[in-house]
């Protein structure tokens, strides 16, 4: 019997407003996330911060003659945007050491405060050190957020609503996105220290989540890893909102004993059988970075002025992408649970490889390196475009990306295999972002077509290798997913049979 036929379990739950709650300032730690990606391209768009700190970018900008493709190419200039990824990368396995001992509550509350002083730093800064350390602190507090995050919604969630309120997170971060355009856009006519306030923005939403950290919960599978039995179960009954949670209870505490006998989680994620949660976690953010996302995303008004959008134009356009982006997370949040997670990866990768081609095609035929800019209907049409583009990656991979590897790893490998996860998407995104510009520079409307292609591999990866999870019990992942999918079920090994028995 294939995984997505098995009927979901049957774990009582109603929606409380406590609850509710919860996940609204959980899900701040996508929105500190969201407003950085957002908010570094924008400012490095503007004159003000150019003149600053990266005098021979502007000068190259104001050159007549630069090439379009080409004017913003400047490595440290990069690194400004990149840093943090780098950081967070790093921060990331320290973050899932910190959830397994201390819990997701307090891993959350380190990611604001770290945020809030990578603010500071940055909007104080006075030169190119302080911005880069700055950018650094910000990637610890992402690397811990982007760990915690997901996983406490993941664990705090009734598995019939697990995508829905998983995505909250990915909701957030567009959010956050679009924000980050508007404050951009109003901040850009601020002279000369528009840049700073934009910056300084980002400890708002750390904040938020700082002191809601004090409110939210602990999750019950927290407690319970950490022989909290009776706490544990009176979270799950205030999360649940209904006083009979003995089955789920009992599910919990059967994974905390097999999660229990691995002492060393990261060599467990190198056996045979922790390998299709693994290499699925990791290709995702891999294949999330190479669909050209945060390329958009990072450098849109960069972009938008290469293609013959003025300053004010560019960034007004990035605003309206970031609404798009929004907009069609929510499509996300309504479908995941119904639909299921592979119907929606692979349309968009119909959606994205069509408009990425375009795209590049436009940009080829129309938009030569020197002197010319895209005519007005030219340059609406790209516009057009990134946004159904957006419009595809926010119902899908996206969102996606982080839900499928928060849900899929078996307790005793959960924070260990997602640091994985988030170490492997800030790698990838660092490496896009330190190198996009550079690309662009070289590769100039081929860049489309690079990602495009990328999007195929997507494609039939998703096809062949993704299983379906909705409605499947996180602690139940095992035996009604890996051993029954046609291809990963090879990789459960006999010897690993007492502790399938565990989980069931």
């Amino acid at each position: 019997m294939e995984n997505g036929n098995l009927p979901p379990a049957t774990f009582k739950s109603k929606f409380t407003f406590y609850m509710g709650v919860c996940w609204i300032i959980a899900a701040f730690g996508g929105l500190m996330f969201g407003y950085d990606i957002g908010i570094s391209g924008g400012v490095t768009a503007m004159d003000d911060f150019l003149k600053e700190f990266f005098p021979d970018v502007y000068e190259r900008k104001l050159h007549a003659k630069e090439d379009n493709y080409c004017k913003y190419d400047n490595q440290l200039l990069q690194l400004f945007t990149s840093s943090l990824y780098l950081a967070a990368l790093i921060a990331s396995f320290a973050a899932s050491r910190v959830c397994t001992i201390a819990g997701r509550k307090w891993t959350i509350r380190w990611a604001s405060l770290l945020f809030i002083a990578g603010a500071g730093l940055t909007a104080g800064g006075i030169n190119q050190i302080m911005l880069i350390f700055g950018r650094i602190l910000f990637g610890f507090g992402v690397g811990f957020g982007n760990e915690a995050v997901p996983l406490f919604l993941s664990e705090v969630a009734p598995p019939q609503h697990r995508g829905a309120v998983n995505i909250l997170f990915q909701l957030f971060v567009t959010i956050g996105i679009l924000i980050a355009n508007l404050v951009n856009y109003f901040a850009s006519k601020k002279h000369p220290w528009g840049w700073r306030l934009s910056l300084a923005i980002a400890a708002a939403p750390a904040l938020v989540l700082f002191l809601g950290s004090f409110y939210i919960t602990e999750t019950p599978t927290s407690l319970i890893e950490r022989k909290k039995y009776e706490k544990g179960k009176a979270i799950l009954k205030k999360i649940r909102g209904v006083e009979d949670v003995e089955p789920e209870f009992e599910q919990i505490v059967r994974a905390s004993e097999v999660a229990e006998q691995v002492k060393h989680p990261f060599m467990k994620l190198m056996k045979r059988s922790s390998m299709p949660p693994l290499i699925i976690a990791i290709l995702l953010q891999v294949f999330q970075q190479f669909t050209g996302i945060n390329a958009i995303m990072f450098y849109a008004p960069v972009l938008f002025q290469t293609v013959g959008f003025g300053n004010d134009a560019a960034l007004l356009s990035s605003v309206i992408t970031g609404l798009v982006n929004v907009i069609s997370t929510l499509v996300s949040v309504s479908l995941v649970d119904k639909v299921g997670r592979r119907v929606l990866l692979l349309e968009a990768c119909v959606q994205m490889f069509i408009t990425q081609s375009i795209i590049g095609g436009i940009l080829q035929v129309h938009l030569k390196s020197y002197s010319n800019t895209l005519g007005h209907g030219q340059a609406i049409l790209v516009v057009v475009l990134v946004c159904v583009y957006v419009m595809g990656f926010a119902w899908s991979w996206g969102p996606l990306g982080w839900l499928i590897p928060s849900e899929t790893f078996p307790m005793e490998t959960r924070t260990a295999g997602f640091a994985f996860a988030v170490s492997s998407n800030m790698l990838f995104t660092f490496l896009i972002a330190q190198a996009f510009l550079s690309l662009l520079c070289h590769l100039k409307a081929f860049i489309f077509f690079f990602f495009a292609g990328w999007i195929v591999v997507m494609g039939l990866f998703a096809f062949f290798l993704i299983p379906e999870t909705k409605n499947v019990p996180i602690d139940l992942m095992v035996e009604r997913v890996w051993k029954q999918h046609k291809f990963w079920k090879k990789f459960m090994d006999e010897n690993d049979e007492n502790e399938m028995k565990a989980r069931r």
